[in-house]
This record gives structure tokens, sequence and C-alpha cells, in this order.
């Protein structure tokens, strides 16, 4: 197989070196040639993905911001072969598949969104891994939901990865999910470290500590395009939070402890219920 690489950072480096790993040919891109040199010379990708070698991918492999996804696959789409799957990894998904849908239809190929859910809070091609992926759930947005075999095909293509688990989903619901699964996490770390205490927590700070800030350190231009591209339902998500962290504040400004042992209990059950334990 052919897998084509669009974007060696943290994501696309990981894909690139998986497929590579299981003994697929890998063609790559990246906006810097450095890094596409360096991954040929570790032996991760075996050669330039250009418009002269795109038609050969059994795969191709979006792993850009959404944007980039967009206006890579409107000037390639006339050279991707019809019977090429492509795939984007994508943090959102609506403004994705609206646009590649559709060059897809216009074209002939077929566009699977897509969202490995895995990362770490390092970017870059020298933080990935083959095995960053390894028993990770992978979101799937497929053009209609009637095509079994279309699905399995994509779930073949995507087999070397070593997902442990394959969501099918709307892009509508995807976006609303991901906005409180990870895009309302990515907020509150990065706003929580910008307190005057932060500066002094050594010695202080346990596990705690450590969750809790973990993703503050992102890349924000790649974050802030995706909040904006969902801000209706990450807004939604953060009015929400602003309105329960209200309430603990008003019952402790009010020493009112009967409200706060109430308030905290309900956070325990509802914990307790969304794990199933």
């Amino acid at each position: 197989m052919t897998v084509g690489v669009i974007g060696l950072g943290l994501i696309g480096g990981s894909m690139a070196k998986a497929y590579h790993e299981a003994g697929h040919r890998v063609l790559a891109w990246n906006r810097s040639e450095s890094v596409l040199r360096f991954a040929e010379m570790s032996g991760d990708a075996d050669g330039a993905l250009t418009e002269e070698t795109i038609g050969a991918c059994d795969l191709l492999l979006l792993a850009v911001y959404p944007q980039a996804c967009i206006e890579y696959l409107t000037q390639m789409a006339p050279k991707i072969a019809t019977s090429t799957m492509v795939i984007d990894c994508s943090g959102t998904k609506r403004v994705v598949c609206q646009a590649c849908f559709r060059l897809a239809e216009q074209y002939g190929f077929t566009f699977i969104g897509g969202h490995p859910m895995a990362g770490t809070h390092n970017s870059g091609f020298k933080y990935a891994r083959e095995d960053l992926f390894k028993g990770a759930p992978m979101v799937l947005v497929p053009p209609r939901f009637d095509d079994i075999a279309l699905l399995q095909r994509a779930k073949d293509l995507l087999a070397p990865v070593g997902f442990g688990s394959f969501s099918v989903t709307t892009a509508e619901k995807h976006d609303e999910m991901i906005a409180f699964t990870s895009q309302l996490a990515h907020v509150v770390s990065n706003a929580y470290i910008k307190s005057p205490t932060a500066g002094s927590h050594k010695g202080f700070s346990a596990g705690s500590y450590k969750d809790l800030t973990r993703v503050a350190w992102l890349n924000p231009q790649m974050w802030a395009e995706l909040f904006l591209e969902n801000k209706d339902n990450l807004t939604n998500e953060l009015d929400i939070l602003i309105e329960n962290l209200r309430a603990y504040r008003d019952a402790m400004a009010q020493d009112d402890k009967d409200t706060l042992v109430r308030l905290l209990d309900e956070g325990r059950q509802r914990k307790q219920e969304v794990d199933g334990r």
C-alpha cells in the first residue's frame, strides 16, 4: 500500500512512522522542507508527495489544520486517483467535511472525515512515534451511513496504525462532543495557569496540578483556529462551566456549607455516573 501523509507534525509524523513500520510505502509533504528531508533520512518517509506521485496513493491522510486541509485538497483534487481514499485528521469536522465531501464528489475520489483521539502536549515531528495511536479511539465521519463496505474499507486502510476502536458519527455531533471532551479542557487548563500563584507552585503541587495544567502547553495557532471554527459549541460549554463555577463561588462567599456540600456531592455523583462506576 502507498500512503500519502500531508503534514509531518505529531499526528502526521506518527501516522507516517506507523505505516512505515508496518512495511508500507510512505510519501509525505510538509510545509517545512527540512522536516521532510529529516523524515526521509530517518527512513520514516520513502519520498516526497507531489503532483506527480499523489496519484499512486491508496490512502491520503490530511494531518494539517482544518483550513489547510481544504486548501491542499482544493489544489490537489484533480491529481488524486478515483481509487484513493482521503481521510483528514483535524480537530473539527463541520468546515472540513462540508468542503471536502464536495471536492470528493466533484473529482470522484472518496473522502471520510477522521479524528484520531490521541496526542501529547508536545508538537512536531521530533515527538512523533509509531505507537501513538495504538489502542486509541478513531472517530470517522462518512459521507453516508448506509455504506458498510465503505466503512470497512476505511478501517482496513487504517489497520496498520493500531486503533483500538472506531466511532462513526456526523460532523455536527463530533464538533458538539469535542467542544466538551477536548476544547473546553484546553481553555480551562490554559486559563488556570495564568494565576499569579502559579509562579510559586513548586513544593506545593502534585498530581492535581499536573493533571490540570498538562494541556496548557498547546499550539496557539492551531487551537485558536479550532476554537473559532467550533465557537458555537465551545462558548455554550464555557457558559455552562462559568455558571457552575459561580454557584461554588457564591456558596463559599456566603459561608453556605450545606450548599457547598451539595454541589460537591453532585459533582462526585456525576463523575460516578458518566464513568459507569
